[in-house]
């Protein structure tokens, strides 16, 4: 089930990025999921499903903006590795 919500904007931010209202409506989705992944809000498969693209591409799309796809650190990494 999908909801359908509407958002105001004005005219010329669109004009701006040249972008139809349905290419805005399709990149505000990614960009959300985007941003609501990287705090943590959603998983990397929820935030996907948001963004409506596949789970791998989205993993693509958070290494291309520099999003983490991991919360662990490469010193917590050491030291698991270190503990097996």
């Amino acid at each position: 089930m999908y909801d359908t919500l509407a958002i105001q904007l004005p005219g010329e931010i669109r004009q701006m990025l040249n972008r139809t209202p349905e290419e805005m409506g399709r990149d505000l989705r990614l960009y959300a999921g985007l941003m609501l992944f990287r705090v943590g809000k959603l998983s990397s498969g929820a935030a996907a499903e948001m963004s409506g693209v596949p789970r791998p591409m989205f993993l693509d799309l958070c290494a291309e903006y520099g999003i983490p796809v991991s919360q662990i650190t490469a010193d917590d990494l050491c030291r698991e590795l270190a503990d097996e």
